[in-house]
């Protein structure tokens, strides 16, 4: 398990981490996501014993890492967002280099190199050289680097970023695969429908604070709270806008057609007395239904530090 308690780090007059809390499970796919500046690269590199903390402690399985750092990084896969240059290795040279960095070499080294390359689909590549593969074979290849010494844990910083859409896919699936053989994940992402779509837990850092963090379940349904409330009457409108203008958790209310569009910020209870309320009123309601919520409005809600303006009641007849 990953704990990170009230981390900070300032760098002259910028505070980028500011009390920075987070907890990741052992063997979760955790999506780590925030805007430009937020701190997810300085957490990175205080996880991996790049940086020190000003204050604060990064503990993996109850180890520091500032304190036991060599115990720490035995533990630790870690898959940068550039990869380097390798011009006059081949990539079975490659693995092996880094095999030999871990202690393991020779017949040990060869098998473990092409076992991984298999698993990231790069064994027909072993004779290539590294500075002759495509950025998603360089990606994947970095993966297979960061797993020669089969770390129980692996972070991951913009991995897919500049990949195509299959490249993409077949990065999902390895990541999949290796949540399935136990690994905890770490994986920092501005691609906010794959995380959506991989992750089991997810955490928002804005301004170097953790903002949300939980469970992907947990998670979509604090964006569904968020999300706005359809109603569709075929009769009794006038009645029905009656009854919502004077509800305490009806913030904003527009209206086109039959259907009612409210921003509701109650929870599903509440949602339920509501229907009840405007089915007693002789309201004649056909639709009742939440929107369905994703990551990137929670994301842009979350991190939008500007003046929202509000429209109370607008009418689009």
């Amino acid at each position: 398990m990953l704990k990170i308690e009230n981390l900070k780090k300032i760098f002259g007059r910028t505070v980028a981490l500011d009390g920075l809390n987070m907890t990741v499970e052992d063997g979760a796919l955790y999506g780590f996501v925030g805007p430009n500046g937020a701190g997810k690269t300085t957490t990175i590199k205080m996880i991996i014993g790049l940086l020190t903390p000003d204050d604060g402690r990064v503990l993996v399985n109850g180890m520091d890492v500032v304190r036991e750092s060599r115990k720490v990084l035995a533990r630790i896969g870690y898959v940068p967002d550039s990869f380097g240059i390798y011009d006059n290795l081949k990539v079975s040279e490659y693995m092996e280099f880094f095999a030999a960095c871990y202690g393991i070499a020779g017949l040990k080294a060869r098998k473990r190199s092409q076992a991984l390359l298999e698993q990231v689909g790069l064994d027909d590549k072993m004779d290539f050289y590294v500075d002759g593969l495509s950025r998603g074979m360089k990606q994947r290849l970095c993966l297979a680097r960061a797993l020669i010494h089969n770390p129980p844990f692996l972070i991951m910083d913009e991995p897919t970023a500049g990949l195509d859409l299959r490249t993409r896919y077949e990065f999902k699936e390895i990541l999949k695969d290796l949540r399935e053989q136990g690994k905890t994940v770490f994986i920092s992402s501005h691609i906010l429908p794959e995380l959506a779509e991989i992750c089991t837990d997810i955490g928002i850092v804005d301004q170097g604070r953790m903002v949300v963090e939980g469970s992907m379940d947990e998670i979509l349904e604090k964006i569904n709270v968020t999300t706005p409330l359809m109603i569709s009457v075929s009769g009794g409108q006038q009645t029905a806008l009656q009854i919502l203008r004077s509800h305490p958790y009806v913030e904003t209310i527009t209206i086109r057609d039959e259907d009612i569009m409210v921003n509701f910020n109650g929870d599903k209870q509440d949602e339920a007395a509501l229907l009840q309320q405007l089915v007693d009123a002789e309201v004649q309601v056909y639709g009742f239904v939440r929107e369905r919520g994703n990551l990137e409005s929670v994301f842009m809600q979350i991190t939008d530090h500007g003046e929202e303006e509000v429209v109370l009641i607008h009418e689009d007849h």
